[in-house]
């Protein structure tokens, strides 16, 4: 399946270099765009649907820890590279090799410690990257498997291991695809870039163990070398006020909907208009005070994993479901509840409401649900039948939902993944008996059939 691939410097600003940076530095920045634009076409399109298989967040066993391997592409381009680090070997003493170790596990760590997710996919994957990709490489991406490094210019940009917000920010990509699947275009692109930087920054306070109040809020703070005018290459509290150099431009980032910038460049602005989210949430998280990634951030999580964000969501649709998570999270009326609110009306993303379900027709509360798990590495299967009066409430709710809409049917046609889950779901008197691989469950509906499963 073709992957998507992501990359830290926008487009329009590589173009700008390239068109008005000096003879040697401009060679660079064209070389990087060139180079993007052939990794593109052998990944595959960014504006494509999300991907086919979206895997949801589960919780780590007991014992779960990072598993990093860094290579180095000696200056070529070519991936994976020759293997320089895996978990638990010593230092290299090459600075961009042990960066991104380092980097991995800041990252690694706040998912699984903060948000309980074991790596970017939830059951342990691999954190893969490349250092030392190309000569003078004026990026780093995320390409569905790995993360890419180059080494930067030496006169505008720097190695790209050195930014650990960066290094956040790519990963972030990769758990992005796998719960939301957030579609790469427009303002659903935006909130894509959006989350990442929101993940990024936050990988960065915690390993600084900054508060809200301390953080600086930039975004490859540590990317721009002595001489540039800037500080960074976004500011997610006060957007479009990172850099204003003669080679780079200035910041075209907006800070409000009143400014949103429409464009088809850069897939229609993502980089750009992912502004405006940004300070709505480091002015929430600013207004709710403390640890970033237990208030605002948690809530964030909650809404990218929690199965209700579409792959097409708009600013007020996303704005909408943070706003109802931190209801549900911390209570209506809230300290956090408020303050996310009123950050997205800072911003001018307003007319934020969840719309209602569509009634349906209730399932018996005596009819009789079938689910059955097989498959696996060891082949075993787990069966319940059950009633929806049996059932909690709240998960009855869900099963209604579930049964008396095509949610199932829509999914039931396609091909688990080797060794992977099924699950079959019948209830004869709504005349439903489907299977669905687990792998095209969403995080809430995984996390539903396994506590079904187990009785809970």
């Amino acid at each position: 399946m073709a992957q998507h691939r992501y990359s830290i410097i926008p487009p329009y600003l590589l173009q700008r270099l390239a068109e008005q940076a000096e003879p040697e530095l401009a060679r660079v920045a064209e070389r990087t765009l060139l180079t993007d634009r052939s990794l593109r076409g052998a990944r595959g399109s960014f504006l494509g649907a999300a991907p086919a298989t979206i895997r949801s967040s589960v919780l780590p066993a007991d014992g779960a820890a990072a598993d990093r391997e860094i290579s180095s592409a000696g200056n070529t381009e070519r991936l994976p590279g020759t293997v320089l680090r895996r978990e638990g070997d010593a230092a290299t003493g090459d600075l961009a090799a042990d960066e991104a170790y380092d980097g991995f596990g800041a990252t690694w760590e706040l998912f699984h410690d903060v948000y309980g997710r074991n790596s970017i996919d939830g059951a342990g994957m691999l954190l893969a990257g490349t250092v030392h990709y190309g000569s003078g490489y004026d990026n780093a991406f995320w390409d569905g498997q790995r993360m890419v490094f180059g080494d930067g210019d030496g006169q505008v940009f720097g190695r790209f291991t050195a930014s650990l917000e960066v290094i956040g920010h790519e990963l972030a990509h990769g758990v992005t695809e796998r719960s939301a699947g957030l579609a790469y275009a427009g303002q659903s692109g935006a909130l894509n870039e959006h989350v990442s930087d929101v993940f990024g920054i936050l990988v960065k306070q915690r390993h600084l163990q900054q508060d809200a109040g301390q953080s600086d809020w930039l975004i490859g703070a540590d990317l721009l070398l002595p001489g540039v005018a800037g500080v960074a290459i976004r500011s997610m509290i006060a957007p479009g006020t990172a850099y204003d150099d003669p080679r780079l431009g200035k910041d075209p980032q907006p800070d409000h909907m009143d400014r949103f910038v429409t464009t088809t460049d850069d897939h229609g602005g993502v980089h750009i208009n992912s502004g405006i989210p940004n300070r709505a949430f480091a002015l929430a998280a600013r207004a709710i005070g403390g640890q970033a990634w237990v208030g605002a951030g948690q809530v964030w999580f909650d809404v990218l994993t929690g199965g209700t964000l579409r792959p097409d969501a708009d600013f007020v649709t996303f704005a909408a479901l943070t706003v109802e998570a931190a209801k549900a999270r911390f209570g209506d009326g809230s300290h956090e509840h408020t303050a996310i609110a009123d950050a997205w009306a800072q911003v001018g993303v307003t007319g934020a409401v969840v719309a209602e379900p569509d009634p349906v027709t209730p399932v018996p509360a005596d009819a009789e649900l079938l689910l059955r798990r097989t498959g696996g590495v060891t082949g075993m299967v787990r069966e319940r039948r059950t009633t929806l009066e049996e059932l909690p409430a709240s998960d009855a709710r869900k099963w209604n939902s579930l049964l008396t809409s095509n949610a199932l049917v829509d999914v039931a046609t396609g091909n688990p993944v080797r060794d992977g889950f099924c699950y079959r779901v019948a209830c004869e008197a709504l005349s439903v008996d489907v299977t669905v691989p687990e792998e095209d469950l969403t995080t809430s509906q995984r996390t539903l059939f396994q506590r079904t499963l187990q009785g809970e």
